[in-house]
């Protein structure tokens, strides 16, 4: 009896002109990483966010996204390479990119939905001809030559004058002239003051960026089929989740297959994941708890990021142990202070 050796030769033998590689899984693929710049985050990533990959940051406003990203970027411009920033909403400070270790010179800003200052709208004057203008002859005949009002028109004001010739009591009119139906006025009631208290308010519409977020998808598709940029992030925090999540799959799938081909990191910045399994690494961060230094002096705040999903990890050897491996640290905190708060 063949062994199951032969017999798996012989199936991909015999497969390998329809089907290259039958029985043989798709070898795991560890890709290189790049630091982040904050040491503990670093250490749990076991290096920092891969390159060619889609790494998918999410977490409430006031988290530490942009913080990360901003670190992530000035860390990558240390090695001299140029990055790009995608804003969504016209939520980028310069000042602060500048202040944590961004080189501006090498960092491309797309500001979507914002109009380029010396532009104006076109006027244009429209010019109708001069025959438009003039009123039309006055027409004679019956009724305007055909062209007149209705005849029930002119018997308007005609039941006032009669009235007037006949006695006082007969004010009643006595023409066949349609009247008007008076509506009675409705008593208006003012609310008291419990129910003005208790009133619900409504929210002011939400305005929907549909047009930023196409101009921001097409910005990132012209800057990886172009090339050159080591690092981009796709900043659509301040967004709602529902507009986000409208995003089609397979546009998050070529921006993967895009940053293998470019080898250049995409950062994704939500707050609720969209990338699904086109993202390699997924961080989920937690609202941010500030820093009590000083009673009436906000100094900084505690940033708490979680691995949620890491795709692939280097082992450290190939030895495969029968126990159970303790599990893997995957939060990590660090502190953010202000610039007022000086050096602790």
């Amino acid at each position: 009896m063949a062994s199951s050796s032969v017999v798996r030769l012989q199936i991909e033998s015999a497969l390998a002109q329809k089907i290259p590689s039958a029985l043989t899984p798709a070898p795991r693929m560890v890709r290189p990483v790049a630091g982040t710049g904050i040491e503990a985050l670093d250490d749990v990533l076991r290096g920092g966010l891969p390159i060619g990959a889609v790494s998918e940051v999410v977490g409430p406003e006031c988290s530490g996204r942009t913080s990360l990203a901003l670190s992530f970027l000035a860390k990558t411009m240390q090695a001299g390479k140029v990055c790009a920033w995608i804003d969504v909403s016209n939520t980028f400070d310069p000042l602060s990119a500048a202040a944590i270790g961004v080189d501006l010179s090498r960092l491309l800003w797309v500001r979507c939905g914002v109009q380029a200052n010396g532009i104006q709208p076109t006027n244009r004057n429209f010019t109708l001809p001069e025959k438009y203008l003039v009123p039309p002859a006055i027409r004679k005949g019956l009724h305007g030559g055909g062209f007149g009002p209705h005849p029930r028109t002119e018997a308007n004001g005609l039941s006032q004058a009669v009235s007037g010739l006949l006695r006082p009591e007969a004010i009643a009119p006595r023409c066949a002239e349609p009247q008007r139906s008076i509506r009675p006025r409705q008593e208006a009631f003012e609310p008291n003051q419990y129910a003005i208290a208790t009133a619900p308010k409504r929210s002011a519409p939400r305005s929907k960026p549909w047009s930023r977020i196409e101009q921001a998808l097409r910005s990132a598709d012209l800057l990886l089929q172009g090339g050159g940029f080591s690092a981009i992030v796709l900043d659509m925090g301040s967004l709602a989740p529902e507009f986000v999540s409208r995003v089609p799959l397979a546009t998050w799938h070529r921006y993967r297959l895009a940053s293998e081909r470019t080898q250049s990191s995409i950062l994704l910045l939500t707050q609720h994941p969209c990338a699904k399994s086109s993202a390699e690494l997924l961080l989920r961060l937690h609202p941010a708890s500030a820093i009590c230094d000083e009673a009436t002096v906000f100094t900084g705040i505690q940033p708490q990021v979680e691995v949620a999903r890491q795709r692939f990890t280097q082992t450290e050897n190939n030895i495969v142990s029968i126990r159970k491996p303790p599990r893997s640290v995957n939060t990590a905190c660090w502190q953010s202070r202000t610039s007022w708060a000086g050096c602790r």
